[in-house]
């Protein structure tokens, strides 16, 4: 859409000239909207048709990296900066190898949601939270002085510090921090006619939070208040929140998307349309929320990620199904074991029936296009999960520093076994207070189990925490 309604006949050829790949652009979606999850993440709208006449026959998309595209002439030149004909423009704004990346997941997110959806893709995981959020806490030309956020506390660590530091200190916005975000109940307290958005991490890192996501989308639709989702550590293999209801999910494609571990970066999908009373000029806002995103708060604030991560993150995302299998599999069975360690005084894993969000978890996790026989999609519950050792905090740094095969770093989401203590690195700034409202004690080990053997993963464990 133009600012300039007034543009000469030559600007006109070229939008007309546009109207037929738009057309093939979206006769392509379609078409991949009636594949199988796989096949969506093995192609994604990257075609046998453009390989063959754009690209040399490459079968794997090309990395762009020129900075910045050229135009035919000056009309043309108008056109593209008029977001009147698709256009990449400048590698700040966009390039063609992220959008690949950034239909593949739109599709992903939206598949069999009984939505469309449109995505943006930034610099980093923490990016994506700031382009998702920032929106919506703009001052109402006739809106109320005072606004307010509504959040899960357990967090991860760079969550809460976005908004408990950048948010309330240095803005001013209240953030109201729901201790128990499975009681839908708590939620319901804070909520109000001044709350912009609510905003769930599922499942939680370090340990393993969850709630009732219809509910929650339900309950903050009847305020007219879209939900922020991140559902980074269950993509959307296990679990696509767009499909009860959520507006907005956000990942960090660092984690377990780009598994590999060679790449940073975020992804913001919304549904067709968002819920929200918030007003804006652009309709895009509503209609549109990520494409509103990228044409206008991305291009100014410029979080864009480098092609080369998008490509790294286009290649993991092909087997991003059986990867997730594979690796909630190897975790359920190294829960399995903690759980009767007599070291270990507690496990926080969505897969142990005796874990008590276990009943909520089972209602959403699932993974994709996968069948127990009957017809029924199996559970899921991912790679991450914590353990809490038994005494005083010094014997969860003792079995964390004998660990042999299993990497301590505050990664997590890759296909090598990675863990930390969150209350001395990924959560320390948090204070211990909202440490101890978060429930993450110096005792908690947080694991991310990887593609390994797990019986591997499972000895390395036990001759760390017989250490003690």
């Amino acid at each position: 859409m133009s600012l300039d309604p007034q543009h000469g006949p030559g600007v006109q050829r070229y939008v007309d000239a546009s109207r037929k790949l738009i057309a093939e652009r979206e006769a392509a979606l379609a078409r991949m909207r009636r594949m199988k999850f796989d096949t969506i993440a093995v192609h994604g709208l990257y075609s046998m048709e453009e390989a063959l006449v754009q690209n040399q026959g490459a079968i794997i998309e090309p990395l762009y990296l020129a900075t910045s595209q050229a135009y035919r002439d000056a009309d043309e030149l108008e056109a593209a900066l008029a977001y009147l004909v698709p256009t990449w423009c400048y590698t700040r704004i966009a390039n063609p190898t992220t959008y690949y990346l950034e239909w593949m997941m739109a599709l992903l997110e939206g598949y069999r949601t009984g939505s469309d959806t449109s995505c943006l893709v930034t610099a980093s995981g923490m990016s994506a939270i700031m382009s998702a959020v920032d929106p919506f806490l703009v001052k109402q030309k006739d809106g109320p002085e005072q606004m307010n956020f509504v959040s899960s506390i357990q967090l991860y660590g760079g969550t809460f510090q976005h908004f408990a530091v950048r948010k309330m200190k240095e803005r001013g916005v209240e953030c109201r921090w729901v201790l128990h975000p499975e009681d839908i109940e708590e939620w319901k307290s804070k909520i109000d006619g001044e709350t912009r958005f609510v905003y769930m991490e599922a499942p939680s890192n370090p340990h393993q939070s969850f709630c009732d996501v219809k509910a929650l989308a339900d309950l903050a639709h009847s305020w007219e208040v879209p939900v922020i989702f991140d559902a980074t550590c269950a993509t959307p293999a296990l679990m696509r929140p767009i499909a009860h209801g959520v507006d907005i999910v956000v990942h960090s494609l660092t984690k377990s998307i780009t598994s590999g571990g060679l790449a940073i970066g975020g992804a913001l999908i919304s549904r067709k349309p968002i819920v929200t009373k918030i007003k804006n000029d652009d309709p895009r806002f509503k209609e549109s929320f990520a494409e509103y995103v990228k044409f206008w708060p991305y291009r100014d604030n410029g979080p864009s990620p480098s092609p080369f991560n998008a490509l790294f993150a286009l290649n993991d995302l092909r087997t991003l199904r059986s990867k997730m299998d594979l690796v909630s599999r190897n975790c359920q069975k190294v829960a399995e074991f903690l759980q009767t360690h007599p070291r270990v005084y507690q496990v926080d894993y969505l897969g142990l029936p005796s874990y008590h969000l276990h009943p909520i978890a089972k209602k959403y996790m699932k993974l994709v296009d996968s069948g127990d026989g009957p017809g029924n999609e199996v559970n899921r519950y991912g790679h991450l999960m914590s353990f809490r050792v038994e005494g005083p905090p010094a014997n969860a740094r003792k079995a964390f520093d004998s660990f042999k095969i299993i990497y301590r770093a505050t990664d997590l989401g890759r296909i090598k076994s990675v863990a930390t203590i969150p209350a001395i690195s990924t959560h320390s700034q948090q204070g211990e207070e909202a440490r101890r409202m978060a429930d993450i004690p110096p005792q908690l080990i947080r694991l991310c189990v990887g593609g390994e053997d797990p019986d591997d993963i499972i000895a390395d464990i036990d001759q760390a925490l017989n250490k003690i």
